[in-house]
């Protein structure tokens, strides 16, 4: 595995002074991104929504529809 230095290089970066800053009124070098930065993923499958918690909520959908509609049918009668 090969490990990319998120440094620029001073010597082919323009607009750098010798101590590594920048004069004033030139924009700073872009940072690179660190492809190999967190932590190896091993388990982590995007999978949805677990069965359980859905027929939680699609039941709970259920009641609070089938009670709004007994209640707008008791105050029609």
């Amino acid at each position: 595995m090969s490990h990319i230095s998120p440094d620029p290089e001073p010597e082919r970066t323009s607009g750098l002074e010798p101590g590594g800053g920048v004069p004033p009124g030139e924009t700073p070098p872009a940072e690179s991104s660190m492809p190999e930065a967190g932590p190896q993923e091993t388990h982590n499958p995007p999978k949805g929504w677990a069965k359980a918690p859905l027929a939680v909520i699609l039941a709970l959908v259920v009641l609070i529809a089938a009670f709004f509609l007994v209640y707008a049918l008791v105050l029609i009668l």
